[in-house]
This record gives structure tokens, C-alpha cells and sequence, in this order.
């Protein structure tokens, strides 16, 4: 029996949290390569610490990239240089770099298919279908009618206090914050939807000292007001569903956080996986994205699983979905795909899966195609995945995404009225 009444809690994090600094080098690395050669294998990971950022990794293109620039504008992007570098400067900070080209083995198995693929729609496009899948691996889509674009309302909720609160720093609204920081929503589900705000939490890197105000005391106050009026009543003034007089709030309940970002913690590429995704709310395959060339299907089929399962909800076929896919490397077409829809499908799984098969092309080069994987960097004046690399790489409603169109669902919700299963 599904759980109808509970707490879930998703978090989200700024883009200076030392995770996502690293998160959107690796994707300003891969914009770079893709906007002067779209054809480029990128696999570029990203650590920092203090004074230090490192990039190791594969990459094979046909074209030079001033990587150690690409690391400082971007981390001068995220805000820290001068009195908010905490130790980790734009300019000054050390830049090393390790990079390979491709192993031949995987490119071999990239660059030609196993085998070809026959039957699906959207075929007919540039690419070769042939090329195969850059590795094996299971991705998840998900998506649900909590919220206008299709996502659970907890992880929702986090990116929108996240972005916010780093809005605030940015355009000088409040000018005391540093770049790092977390959100986190619990939200309370009543027969299985949600009811009720629980709790918020947000915590913000701040100078040591606000307006000549040293007393910590005094400046966490300073804080907890700026923050509720600015941050959360901002963020929840356009939702539905509200904190009410019962909702618990924390604001820096550790009540001091100056010491952030690199200088705090070491940062890793593709670590904050939950917070990319669902926020916990469905399965993960465990394949981070950033860094990773569409080639990648950690990367391309996690967001073609999740514009598979937008497409069946926004049908009206169910109330929310999730999609498994798996894929072998070297081979174009998946070896599994996967239909759940918790109980709340209008048809069966089983057809559903069926529809899904008939209704979109799901190998690497039908997926690269159907979105112009390669060529949305250069489509957007050399900036786009490292716009996902924080705030989510699903849901977003401030970006055009190609994975959110709902553009299947009446062509699904057709092919639902003729499967002969008699269940609509």
C-alpha cells in the first residue's frame, strides 16, 4: 500500500556552494569545446579547495580552449573575488589542469553502433543513429502534478529560495552575503498530496561583520529578518500552498557562517546529484551530468526520461510518473524501458511502456537531435550548460529547456483511446 500521510524534505544549494562552483566549471568547460567544435567528447570533473581549483578528465576536439580563463570567469561569475573570496580567489586561486584525450576503446564503440535502430519515430534528422551509447547505465525521469511545471513540490520550492537568496546577493539587495549557500522545504502530504509547509531552512555565508555590527547575535538577527521578508515571503507570495503560524523556521541555525565555499569545504564535480534532480522524490541511476557531452547518456537519457515521463502526465494519463531507462555502451538502442506510475495511471504500465517505445526515438542520436544537444551552447551565445549546473537541470521555467516541452502528449494521449486495452 502507497504511503498517503507524511513529511518528505528536499534541499537545494546556491551556485556557491563548493559542489556547484565545481558543477559549473565543468559545463562552462563543455560550452566552451561545444561552441567551437560541437562534435566535441568532453568528460571534464572539477575539484576545489582552498586557493586551488583542479580539471582532470577526457576531452578529444578539434579546437583550442583557454581552460585555466574558462575556471576564472566562471568562478568570478559566482562572486568570489575581492572581500568575498573567503580564500578562494578568482584571480589569484591556482588553476591545474589534467587533461586525456578519449580512450579509443569507448570512442570506437561511441563513434558506430552495435547495431541500428528500426521502427521509432523521429528518425528523419541529421545525425547517424548509429552511434552508440557513451557508457552502460540506468537513468530515471520523473515527473508530477504538483506544481505548474510538472515537479515535486519539495525540490521546487528549495531552487526557488536558492536562486533567490543568491538574487539578493547579486544585485546588491542585501550586501553582506557571501556566495555560499543551502535551502531546504519539508513539506507535509495528506492522502498523498501536499498539504502544508513544515519547515524551511536557509543558510548564508556572510561577512563577519554587517554595517560595523560585530556582535554575532545582533548580525544573525539582521539575517533572520533580511531573509524572511526578502527570501522567503518573496519566494512563497506566488505559491499556493503557504507557511502558516505552525511552519518552523531556521535561519543559520549553526548562528555564524562566514567560513564558506572552497575555503570551508573542498568542492567535487557531481556531487550534488539529488539536487540536480528530484531532490530525493524518485529513484537516481547515480551518473552525474555536468561536465559531459551528450554522447553521455548519464547525462542525454536522464533528460529524455524526464521529458518522457513530462509528456505522460502533462497527457492526463497520470498523476505522476517515472521512467527507467538502461543502456549497454556501444549500443544504440536501450535494453529496458520502464513505466511506474505509482497507482495513478489511466492505463496500464505495460501499455504505457508500449506507447513509449512507438512514440520516441531513445537512442544517443535520436535524443542529441530531438533537443540539438550539441549545438545549444553556441545557440545561446556560449552559454548553457553551466545554467543547469545550478538550481536543477529539471523544472526549469527561467531557461529554455528543450526536455520540458510537452509537445508528445497529445500524440500519447491519442495512442492511449486506440491500444484496445479498454482502460480509457
Amino acid at each position: 500500500m502507497t504511503k498517503k500521510n507524511f513529511l518528505f524534505t528536499s534541499e537545494s544549494v546556491t551556485e556557491g556552494h563548493p559542489d556547484k562552483v565545481c558543477d559549473q566549471i565543468s559545463d562552462a568547460i563543455l560550452d566552451e569545446f561545444l561552441s567551437k567544435d560541437n562534435h566535441s567528447r568532453v568528460a571534464a570533473e572539477t575539484t576545489v579547495t582552498t586557493g586551488m581549483a583542479l580539471i582532470c578528465g577526457e576531452i578529444t576536439a578539434d579546437c583550442y580552449v583557454d581552460i585555466p580563463q574558462v575556471v576564472r570567469n566562471t568562478i568570478r561569475n559566482i562572486g568570489y573575488t575581492g572581500s568575498c573570496s573567503g580564500g578562494f580567489d578568482a584571480d589569484t586561486c591556482a588553476v591545474l589542469t589534467s587533461i586525456d584525450e578519449q580512450s579509443t576503446d569507448i570512442g570506437n564503440g561511441v563513434n558506430k553502433a552495435l547495431e541500428t535502430r528500426n521502427g521509432n519515430s523521429d528518425t528523419s534528422n541529421t545525425e547517424t543513429n548509429e552511434i552508440g551509447a557513451g557508457d552502460q547505465g540506468i537513468m530515471f525521469g520523473f515527473a508530477c502534478n504538483e506544481t505548474p511545471e510538472l515537479m515535486p513540490l519539495p525540490i521546487s520550492l528549495a531552487h526557488k529560495l536558492s536562486y533567490r537568496l543568491a538574487q539578493v546577493r547579486k544585485q546588491g539587495i542585501v550586501n553582506y552575503l557571501r556566495p555560499d549557500g543551502k535551502s531546504q522545504v519539508t513539506v507535509e502530504y495528506v492522502d498523498g498530496k501536499p498539504s502544508r509547509i513544515h519547515t524551511i531552512l536557509l543558510s548564508t555565508q556572510h561577512n563577519p561583520e554587517i554595517n560595523e555590527i560585530t556582535d554575532n547575535k545582533e548580525i544573525q538577527n539582521i539575517i533572520e529578518n533580511d531573509l524572511k521578508k526578502l527570501v522567503i515571503d518573496y519566494v512563497f507570495d506566488s505559491c499556493n500552498i503557504k507557511p502558516d503560524d505552525n511552519t518552523i523556521i531556521l535561519i543559520n541555525p549553526s548562528g555564524r557562517f562566514v567560513i564558506g565555499g572552497p575555503q570551508g569545504d573542498s568542492g567535487l564535480t557531481g556531487r550534488k546529484i539529488i539536487v540536480d534532480t528530484y531532490g530525493g522524490y524518485s529513484r537516481h541511476g547515480g551518473g552525474a551530468f555536468s561536465g559531459k557531452d551528450p554522447t553521455k547518456v548519464d547525462r542525454s537519457a536522464a533528460y529524455a526520461a524526464r521529458y518522457v515521463a513530462k509528456n505522460i502526465v502533462a497527457s492526463g494519463l497520470a498523476d505522476k510518473c517515472e521512467i527507467e531507462l538502461a543502456y549497454a555502451i556501444g549500443v544504440a538502442e536501450p535494453l529496458s524501458i520502464m513505466v511506474d506510475t505509482f497507482g495513478t495511471g489511466k492505463i496500464s504500465d505495460e501499455e504505457l511502456s508500449k506507447i513509449v517505445s512507438e512514440t520516441f526515438n531513445l537512442t544517443p542520436a535520436g535524443i542529441i537531435n530531438k533537443f540539438d544537444l550539441r549545438n545549444l551552447p553556441a545557440k545561446n551565445g556560449g552559454k548553457f550548460y553551466q545554467l543547469l549546473a545550478a538550481y536543477g537541470h529539471m523544472g526549469r521555467t527561467d531557461i529554455n529547456v528543450p526536455w520540458e516541452m510537452t509537445d508528445k502528449a497529445d500524440e500519447i494521449r491519442e495512442k492511449a483511446t486506440t491500444c484496445g486495452c479498454g482502460c480509457i
